[in-house]
């Protein structure tokens, strides 16, 4: 039996296998935060959730799927796994944007898009941050 031949990886066939499973993570943050933000529409219905907090609901959500396709995205990257994870929470902002655009016609960074913003890029930071491997110490 031969074994086969393991053809070498082309400069830039990396880098785009990585975009590609930050893209895959994106869209599981987004699967992820529209299944958790129907959960809170419900407790809202039932009255558990008051209606006020659900400003603060939805920041919780952004940072729970960006951390969900974060963890997906860095484990399949393995290098950079910073950049992966920030760019999973790019993308789940650009998701949640695109959405509210369809929606909402005034939509946008100016009504509180900044915040959404900042939880969904801290919760793909995290597992970004907590899956860098530390540096080796050296020798004296």
């Amino acid at each position: 039996m031969k074994k086969k031949e393991r053809r070498p990886e082309e400069p830039g066939s990396q880098w785009i296998s990585a975009m590609c499973e930050v893209l895959k993570g994106g869209v599981l943050a987004g699967v992820t935060a529209i299944l958790t933000l129907l959960a809170c529409a419900v407790l809202v219905s039932v009255g558990v959730l008051p209606v006020g907090g659900m400003y603060g609901a939805v920041l919780a959500v952004c940072v729970l799927g960006a951390l969900t396709g974060g963890i997906f995205a860095v484990r399949k990257v393995g290098s950079w796994p910073l950049p992966a994870g920030l760019g999973v929470g790019l993308v789940l902002f650009l998701l949640l944007l695109t959405a509210g655009l369809i929606a909402y016609e005034n939509a946008g960074l100016s009504n509180g898009g900044a915040g959404i913003l900042c939880a969904c890029l801290c919760g793909g930071a995290i597992p970004g941050l907590l899956a860098r491997k530390p540096k080796k110490k050296r020798k004296r």
